[in-house]
């Protein structure tokens, strides 16, 4: 099969997964599979055309959704298995290494803070074909499911590979995800590309930075509808990226996120504060309904 046909056939067995009650259709997509570490869980995930980006390397949404899963479920290890957990806070710092083979995400839960209404923390090390590419913490907060809303525990096992779903089977939402896949494969800006453009990581350059516009929807969302807190982190790397000149390397990203990714577009805006001979420092924010802000990021550059 060719690369798309790969793809297309791929995105058919993510929405056939997705009918399986736990995860969420993204982490379907990049077939994300957990395994327990030594103080936490690993969530892993295969490299392929499906998540890379054109340099070959997975793309830094896929990374951070990898990080935000294997964060969450080390804790998650702790309590409920099917509790929902809010992330709060997300950092993530860069090594340098090349993102070009199978991504492991090792976490570690790192314990409890306050006493009533507790904040989740855990720290995560990130690797691509055994060699590390980032470092990182979080802290989450568990929340209850919105009304009309049941919560699973997210599927430990690796699954089976579900038979694939014809045409005429396809619910309209399950459809429209598939005609979007379809789009973008067939997008010339998008051949060796897709899923920067599947998701919606197209920043343009504008006066003292850069932004860009993310369709929200369920080829993003998580479990509860809204958009998944590493693909969140993902277009605001991505943003702030666009910020700086071509030649220049993101170093790390530090976010709060601070509402629900709700709405049908979700907006970044990255505004460079610092811009020196050797690093840049460069400010996000993510707004969605109703301009409200969604997430505030700092991201560090190095020429």
């Amino acid at each position: 099969m060719t690369a798309a046909e790969t793809i297309r056939s791929r995105v058919l067995r993510a929405l056939a997964m997705n009918r399986e009650p736990g995860f969420h259709f993204a982490g379907n997509l990049l077939d994300i599979t957990f395994a327990p570490a030594p103080h936490g869980m690993r969530a892993m995930f295969a490299s392929g055309p499906h998540c890379i980006d054109a340099d070959g390397q997975a793309n830094i949404g896929a990374i951070a959704m990898a990080a935000d899963m294997a964060l969450a479920q080390s804790i998650r290890a702790t309590l409920d298995p099917a509790t929902r957990l809010a992330t709060v806070a997300m950092s993530l710092q860069f090594t340098g290494a090349r993102a070009s083979d199978d991504v492991d995400a090792e976490g570690e839960f790192a314990g409890f803070f306050g006493a009533s209404e507790r904040q989740g923390l855990s720290r995560v090390v990130v690797r691509s074909g055994g060699v590390a590419i980032c470092h990182g913490h979080g802290s989450f907060m568990a929340l209850e499911a919105p009304a009309g809303v049941a919560l699973h525990p997210l599927p430990i096992e690796r699954r089976d590979a579900p038979a694939p779903l014809a045409l005429k089977d396809l619910t309209r939402a399950e459809l429209h995800v598939l005609r979007h896949a379809e789009e973008t494969l067939a997008d010339p800006a998008a051949q060796g590309d897709f899923i920067r453009h599947f998701w919606g990581f197209a920043p343009h350059r504008v006066k003292d930075g850069a932004a860009a516009k993310m369709k929200n929807g369920a080829h993003v969302a998580n479990r509860v509808g809204h958009a998944q807190g590493g693909i969140l982190l993902g277009l605001a790397a991505s943003t702030a990226q666009a910020a700086v000149p071509h030649n220049w390397s993101l170093t790390g990203i530090s976010a709060a996120f601070v509402s629900p990714g709700q709405g049908t577009t979700l907006r970044a805006r990255s505004k460079l504060v610092h811009h020196g001979l050797l690093t840049a420092v460069v400010r996000t924010e993510i707004t969605g309904v109703n301009r409200r802000r969604v997430l505030e990021a700092m991201t560090t550059h190095s020429r």
